[in-house]
């Protein structure tokens, strides 16, 4: 299928045909990662949008949390 770069404000925009919009499995409004690879434009839904910290911090449990880290001393002027 053949599209056409146009002028959106001072930015370009590509309409894209519904039938690509369900077989990607994505919606109006779903956050999505843009990115050039080899010359070509890549859009894919973004992994990362469905991550909340509330979501995340809820995951800590007793079993998968870490110990603290030692990364030694100071070599600059953080303050401790």
């Amino acid at each position: 299928m053949r599209g056409k770069i146009q002028k959106w404000g001072n930015s370009h925009a590509i309409r894209i045909p519904a039938a690509f919009v369900k077989e990607a499995n994505v919606a109006y409004g779903t956050s999505v990662d843009i990115s050039v690879e080899d010359g070509r434009i890549v859009i894919a839904p973004d992994p990362w949008a469905d991550y909340r910290l509330d979501d995340l911090l809820d995951g800590i449990t007793d079993e998968n949390l870490h110990a603290e880290i030692d990364t030694g001393k100071a070599v600059g002027r953080e303050a401790w």
